[in-house]
Parts: structure tokens; C-alpha cells; sequence
């Protein structure tokens, strides 16, 4: 469908987007409490409900795990054993997804398709396999239609897995900071406003960016010194482009599992979804350095034009995310040389080829379509046969960035517009931007069953873009 037509459809007016700014916070302030497993078994109580929160030093009316905001962090290692008592206090349906983790789709595993009803308790028990990825994982909300509502309103928290990278010296002596984004769109009295029609289309983005729901608080780096910032981008839409004042990346982990060695980088993109491991040397002069996030442009800014809304104050300075402050005592830390061993997978047993469109489904008149159809719950998409391996052609014929997510296994990137990747790492999320082709390489492992696939603009999951894959 032309983009002119989808946003007729869409809607006629909206209001602007406001921004405001946040930083990372101190190494000393990990944000939400920590529950960590214990002699193989992380045994935990998470309960959802609509509760007033501290949020950036304001009062907040949000949806939050455990009264937090975001959830409590949880962390297992490889062979524990997870089990969650979840209790749903809000009045609509929900459920739990483990983003990342590879472990069952079905049961009371990552089960995309399970529904908790309001005032219902419900198990969650899993054992995360032996030879599991250490990274950092995120647990959210996934009953299909209320997922974009549900994460703006704030359940969203980290899950990390550790292991073997975590026992690299160079990590052992580095300063380790956890960071959480999350946006909201709240009015005067803390209330999360609802969307307008055609920002639900576009994807929401709130007027309030949180760094573990916190604002205005910094890092602090000792000259020579090594910090591990861990990112986990939580908003529904926001995209990050990250940049750091006078100081490179090292790039240590995408989606959260480590690659092969630090990779330098001078930006670096979060899509919703994405995780990434930033490493940062003490090598510059003593000061403080700017943390920003760069304007990103994921199609706002044509489709407004085309709706006669130039006038909209789409960003288009930085947005200051904070200072890594020099403190503390000299030291002299260095870059892991090696963290990860990474194969290349062999080459496919089928390939598949993926559009991803805007349009009106026939039979949902969902807006948000893959290979010409939206969303349905009872259709399965593909059947693919457990321990082979498949490429999966992607192709976004939309005029906005769609981030491609598929669930239970990751994938390696191998080519993005006809041309080769180089093997990096391994990813559960791809950003695909307006007419873009991507293929992934994925090796279909372990676990049988059906689950999804979807974009992770969470607005256009809910209306359409996502489907079902079962490991048959």
C-alpha cells in the first residue's frame, strides 16, 4: 500500500511527541532489587498490577512488577532451575515473555499464546540448558493486542544469565552497570495519556525517557579504568543511536550474547528489544564527557510531511542522556582480547522469503501485514523441522524501520541489501529500516513447538505484524 494511503487510513491529526532528557546511572545504583537464584533454583513471586511509582523524582500511575518500575532484576546461570508464582492484580489479560532466553515455547515455558486472566496466579517453570548463553535477557508482557499498552505502561525488566565471559578478568576487575530504557507518555497528574490514533500507527513515544526509571544520575569511570555498560532498550518504539563524547565503543555483546572480541565502534543503534554490551576505556583526559543519543529518524518524519504536519517538532538536536565523570584512583584496565567462540552456521536447508507491508488485512482489516496477511492467532504460518537450519529473506517494503524479532532461537545476520555480512555475533532482534532486505540464518534447535515471529515496534505487532512458526 502507498504511504499516503495507509496514513489517510490511518488518521488525520495528532499532537507532537515531546522529549525530555535522562542519564545513566551511577555504577552504585543498580536500579530495581536484585533476585538472584540460589543452589540451582531461582524461586521468585512477580505480580503485575496498576500502582502508583517514584518515577525520575515524579509521582506515577503505571503498571509495574512488584511495585517497581522497571521489575526486579532477575539473574540464573546455565543448568537452574526458573520458576515464577505470577499474579495478575490488573483488569485485563496478560502473560510473561522471556525475550532472548532459549528454552520451551510451550507449557509453562516462553508460551506467547498463554493467557492470565485478571486475578489469576499462575506457573511459570523452566530449567535453562547447560550450555545456555550468559547475556542480559528481558522479561515483558505478551497477550497480542495489549503488549504496546501494557510495556508503555511500564513491565518491563532485565533477566541476566551467568557464565563463563562473566569470569574474564579484565570483566572481573570492570566497573558492571545494568541499564534499563523505557519511555512514557504521562500527563500532569502522572497518568499514562492515551495515543492518538495515528501515533499507535507510527509506534507511541512518551514525553518522559527513564534510565532504570530514573533521571539525571551519571557514570563514573577511574582514569584507566574499564566500565561495562549492559543496555537493554525496553521502549515500545524509541530507537537509540548512541554516542559517547571523545570516547569510542567497544562493542562486546549483541542481544545479549558476547562476540568474539570487542568490535570498535564510534555509534551504536538500539532498536526496541535489542540488547548490546558497551565497553568503555578511561584512556582520555580526566572530565566529564557527554553521553547523547543522536536524532534518529525512523520514517516520522516523511510520513508527517505527506500528512501536512511539518510543522511537527521532530527532534533533531541530541538528546543528552548524562556524563561519565573521571573519579576515583588511578588504575590500568585493558580490553578482553578474546570473549566468545562463534561458528558460522552451514548453509541452509530451505530458505523463506518474509515482506513485511502496510495495508488492510481482509479479514482483521489489521493495518500491519507479513506476506500480505495480519496476525492469526489460529493460523500457523510455516511448520519448519526441528535441527535444520534456515535462511529467512526479510524484506520491509514499508516506509518506516521495522525490527524483526523471532522468538526461542537466535539467528546470525548474513546479508543486508544483496550484500554479505561478516559474522559478528548472534541476534534475536534485526532492524530492518524502510525498504531494506535482510537475511537471517537460523538453526531451529532443541525445542519443538509453535511460537512467533513479529516486528518489534510493539504498536505494530499488536495490529497485525506478526505470525506463527511451529518447530515441528
Amino acid at each position: 500500500m502507498k504511504r499516503r494511503q495507509f496514513i489517510v487510513r490511518s488518521s488525520a491529526i495528532a499532537a507532537a511527541t515531546l522529549l525530555s532528557h535522562c542519564a545513566v546511572p551511577s555504577p552504585q545504583n543498580q536500579g530495581p532489587n536484585l533476585l538472584r537464584s540460589e543452589r540451582g533454583l531461582l524461586d521468585v513471586a512477580l505480580t503485575a498490577e496498576l500502582t502508583t511509582v517514584q518515577l525520575a523524582g515524579r509521582k506515577a500511575e503505571l503498571m509495574a512488577y512488584n511495585g517497581q518500575v522497571p521489575g526486579p532484576r532477575l539473574e540464573a546461570n546455565p543448568g537452574d532451575t526458573v520458576r515464577i508464582r505470577f499474579t495478575n492484580r490488573l483488569e485485563e489479560p496478560t502473560n510473561l515473555h522471556f525475550h532472548g532466553l532459549h528454552i520451551s515455547p510451550t507449557g509453562e515455558g516462553d508460551n506467547p499464546f498463554r493467557k492470565v486472566e485478571p486475578g489469576e496466579t499462575a506457573n511459570y517453570e523452566f530449567t535453562i540448558p547447560e550450555d545456555h548463553p550468559a547475556g542480559l535477557f528481558w522479561y515483558h508482557p505478551h497477550f497480542h493486542g495489549l503488549v504496546a499498552r501494557q510495556t508503555s505502561y511500564g513491565l518491563a525488566g532485565a533477566l541476566v544469565i551467568r557464565g563463563e565471559v562473566d569470569n574474564l578478568p579484565e570483566f572481573q576487575a570492570a566497573q558492571e552497570s545494568i541499564v534499563v530504557f523505557q519511555d512514557f507518555d504521562l500527563d500532569r497528574r502522572g497518568r499514562v495519556k492515551e495515543p492518538q490514533p495515528v501515533f499507535r500507527m507510527w509506534g507511541r513515544e512518551g514525553n518522559l525517557v527513564t534510565v532504570n526509571g530514573q533521571a539525571e544520575q551519571s557514570l563514573t569511570l577511574p582514569q584507566g579504568g574499564l566500565v561495562r555498560l549492559r543496555l537493554l532498550n525496553a521502549s515500545v518504539s524509541r530507537i537509540y543511536q548512541l554516542r559517547l563524547q571523545d570516547h569510542p565503543w567497544y562493542l562486546a555483546a549483541t542481544d545479549g550474547i558476547a562476540l568474539t572480541a570487542p568490535v570498535e565502534r564510534q555509534e551504536v543503534v538500539l532498536a526496541p528489544g535489542e540488547r548490546v554490551d558497551l565497553l568503555i576505556l578511561g584512556n582520555q583526559q580526566p572530565g566529564r564527557y557527554s553521553l547523547l543519543s543522536l536524532p534518529y529518524d525512523r520514517g516520522i518524519t516523511t510520513m508527517a510531511e505527506d500528512m501536512g504536519m511539518a510543522d511537527l517538532p521532530i527532534p533533531t538536536e541530541p538528546i543528552p542522556l548524562g556524563q561519565v565523570s573521571y573519579q576515583g584512583a588511578p588504575t590500568a584496565l585493558s580490553l578482553p582480547p578474546a570473549l566468545n567462540s562463534i561458528a558460522p552456521l552451514p548453509e541452509p536447508d530451505r530458505v523463506r522469503e518474509f515482506v513485511l507491508d502496510h495495508g488492510i488485512d481482509p479479514e482483521t482489516q489489521a493495518p500491519f501485514l507479513i506476506n500480505g496477511r495480519a496476525f492469526g492467532h489460529h493460523r500457523v504460518d510455516h511448520q519448519v523441522k526441528l535441527g535444520t537450519v534456515e535462511d529467512w529473506v526479510i524484506t520491509n517494503k514499508a516506509g518506516m524501520d521495522h525490527p524483526f524479532h523471532i522468538h526461542t532461537n537466535h539467528f546470525q545476520v548474513v546479508s543486508r541489501n544483496g550484500q554479505p555480512e561478516p559474522l559478528l555475533g548472534w541476534k534475536d532482534v534485526v532492524n530492518i529500516p524502510a525498504y531494506e532486505t535482510v537475511t537471517i540464518r537460523i538453526p531451529f534447535r532443541d525445542f519443538a513447538g509453535k511460537t512467533v515471529y513479529h516486528c518489534h515496534i510493539l504498536d505494530h505487532e499488536d495490529q497485525g505484524m506478526m505470525g506463527i512458526v511451529e518447530i515441528v
